[in-house]
């Protein structure tokens, strides 16, 4: 098991991770895992689980009609096709058989999917957190908005608009309730730093907290702040934004990550819905980035991948204050 890129857990000691060709599952809190599914050299992109027996994961297959999809309805021992999922953005089932991925949702277990309406002008893939509710994030005329809809995309409304000399780069949404969003704005991109900035909201997008602003010497501002800015906000770890996990309103764990540094893996968490941070004094080797899961506010998991060394497993159960190294993953395959 190499080439790690995906992790999904379920409660503190069970989960799966998957990588080229293979899913597997650990129940002891990662310390070994059990291979549950080969499947040639596609490599695993997401894995969702509603519980302990049902899971879905997503296989990039090369195909442009989507992703593979593939679920399990015990635990994993055994997997079948489920359909496919038209683009690559965060799937998330609710139940059986209705799930979201990007401006898609299908109700028949991902067999067919129906096109959600999103707004023009939209940077990034939008987010839908139920049959009804989105969000997504527009750029125009020298600004960004956040928009929301509660009908299904039929119509969006702007709940924050925020001038910015700097155009969006890209951004990523994640929520855990109708009414609760976290936003992240990412901006331009300089000297191995990206700026970004992450944003807050618990009652539906009418107030909007600013949760992180990570201006940098190389990339400049963050979209929609100065330089002027820096010390008046929480400030992210590394040089550039990591995996974002939402956990609930007021758990999040954000990695940061700096290619120029001997550890390129940091992570902070917030448990007051971002109001301040709590960074963690470890960092993490791997030079491919990171993959973060958790639970709670205290059981957190990082993985972080390299391309020539073994990736490694990083546990921790009090919030990322301290961290266990839990599994050592094979070396990448290299060619001759």
């Amino acid at each position: 098991m190499s080439a790690v890129t995906a992790l999904r857990l379920i409660d503190d000691t069970s989960g799966w991770t998957g990588g080229e060709g293979w899913i597997a599952r650990t129940d002891d809190g990662g310390a070994s895992w059990e291979l549950q599914y080969t499947g040639g050299s596609f490599a695993v992109q997401q894995i969702f689980a509603l519980n302990s027996n049902k899971v879905w994961a997503t296989l990039d297959t090369g195909s442009a009609d989507g992703l593979k999809l593939i679920r399990s309805t015990d635990g994993g021992k055994h997997w079948s096709e489920a359909g496919t999922t038209p683009n690559a953005g965060f799937l998330h089932f609710t139940n059986d058989g209705t799930a979201f991925s990007g401006n898609a949702m299908t109700t028949d277990g991902g067999q067919t999917w129906k096109k959600l309406s999103v707004p023009n002008g939209v940077i990034g893939d939008v987010y839908f957190h139920d049959a009804n509710n989105g969000w997504a994030v527009q750029s125009a005329d020298g600004e960004y908005r956040f928009l929301h809809t509660a009908d299904q995309g039929k119509t969006w409304k702007t709940v924050m608009k925020r001038a910015s000399d700097i155009v969006p780069a890209a951004s990523v949404i994640r929520s855990t309730g109708k009414n609760d969003a976290w936003i992240e704005v990412i901006g331009d991109s300089g000297m191995s730093q990206t700026s970004y900035v992450l944003f807050h909201t618990t009652d539906g997008g009418k107030t909007w907290l600013p949760a992180i602003v990570k201006n940098t010497a190389g990339a400049g501002p963050a979209p929609g702040f100065t330089m002027d800015d820096n010390g008046k906000y929480p400030n992210g770890t590394g040089s550039r934004p990591g995996d974002l996990y939402a956990v609930n309103p007021q758990t999040a764990f954000m990695g940061g990550y700096c290619p120029a540094c001997d550890k390129p893996n940091t992570i902070q968490a917030t448990a007051d819905g971002g109001k301040t941070w709590s960074a963690s004094p470890e960092e993490f080797g791997g030079y491919q980035g990171q993959i973060i899961a958790a639970t709670d506010e205290k059981h957190v998991w990082l993985i972080a991948k390299d391309s020539t060394e073994p990736t490694v497993l990083h546990t921790s159960d009090d919030g990322g204050k301290s961290w266990q190294k839990a599994y050592t993953f094979d070396k990448p395959k290299t060619e001759d």
